[in-house]
């Protein structure tokens, strides 16, 4: 059925509107207007993607590397600025590729070959939750598999995915190995967000604001904190993924390894001990012992449940 020209001129329209609101807060309107509404559309979402990059990477390596130090990762557990300098440049290589996929889907979108829709109340609130829940359930299964695949298809693995599974320790992994894959590894793990559109129906501006969000759940789910958030995919999670290679394929949620038979615990697993020390949580106690006061932190830790260090305050 032909999509009615008012109708997509309103995503041409959303278009138009974030174009001016980035480029043109960014850029002299000389340098990105007289470009063609396609590449003006790419650089928007290549200066967007690298800043959200940057923001959410040096604000999270600030917070659990300097603020946090010793809280949430050991001291001698912090990745070297070498090796952050590196997932920064590949990264940054990728990052022109990464940006043709959502300007690929803004441009399909705007022709009407997908199922979006433009405001809210074409479908009603209801039902737009409805279409997201199935919609992050595609992706969520459509990323579980094309992930596993870059790793059973032993080509896709050692041309593609293995770029990014240098990073294999926790002196190595940091919240900006998150994209720092080949860019075509890249864009074949996004790509169910674009497959999706043309499934079901899904609000546009929604299905722009996930994709760009995939930048900041992926430098989290690569600071190898544990946060321990029952059926969310945490770094706890795909800490082991960094070192097995063969569990935890899923993205957002732990649903799909479970079903699969994938799944592996952070907390029950021994095999990988020596490797990650993951912070699960903490508890004080107090212990009045004659003169002294003994405050024990035990400290529950991924793979070494037993660890434990005190501090003995004078107690006059």
């Amino acid at each position: 059925m032909e999509i009615p020209s008012a109708y997509r001129q309103l995503f041409v329209d959303d278009t138009d509107f974030y174009n001016r609101i980035l480029l043109g807060s960014l850029l002299p309107q000389s340098l990105w207007a007289p470009l063609p509404r396609f590449f003006q559309t790419w650089l928007r979402n290549y200066i967007g993607g690298v800043l959200l990059y940057f923001i959410s990477g040096f604000l999270w390596c600030f917070y659990i590397y300097y603020w946090k130090r010793n809280v949430y990762v050991p001291k001698d557990a912090i990745p070297s600025r070498k090796a952050m300098l590196l997932q920064i440049a590949v990264a940054m290589k990728a990052m022109p590729w990464y940006s043709a996929l959502p300007t690929l889907s803004e441009y399909m979108t705007e022709s009407g070959w997908t199922r979006c829709y433009p405001r809210l109340n074409n479908v009603g609130f209801l039902v737009y939750l409805a279409y997201l829940a199935i919609y992050l359930v595609f992706v969520e299964f459509g990323i579980y598999w094309m992930h596993r695949e870059l790793h059973d298809i032993k080509p896709l693995y050692k041309y593609l995915h293995a770029t990014h599974h240098i990073y294999n320790k926790q002196n190595t992994l940091s919240p900006f190995a998150g994209l720092a894959f080949h860019p075509l590894d890249g864009i074949l793990q996004a790509v169910p967000h674009s497959i999706g559109l043309f499934i079901i129906p899904t609000h546009f501006t929604t299905h722009l604001v996930l994709l760009f969000l995939e930048a900041v759940w992926t430098a989290n789910i690569h600071d190898c904190i544990h946060g321990n958030l029952w059926s969310v995919m945490g770094a706890g999670y795909h800490t082991i993924h960094h070192t097995t290679y063969r569990h935890n394929y899923g993205h957002f949620t732990i649903w799909m390894d479970w079903m699969f038979g994938t799944l592996r615990d952070p907390l029950k697993d021994e095999d990988v001990h020596s490797i990650f020390l993951v912070v699960h949580h903490m508890e004080m106690l107090e212990l009045r012992q004659g003169l002294g006061i003994v405050v024990a932190f035990r400290c529950f830790y991924l793979f070494s449940p037993n660890l434990r260090f005190t501090m003995v305050i004078p107690f006059f």
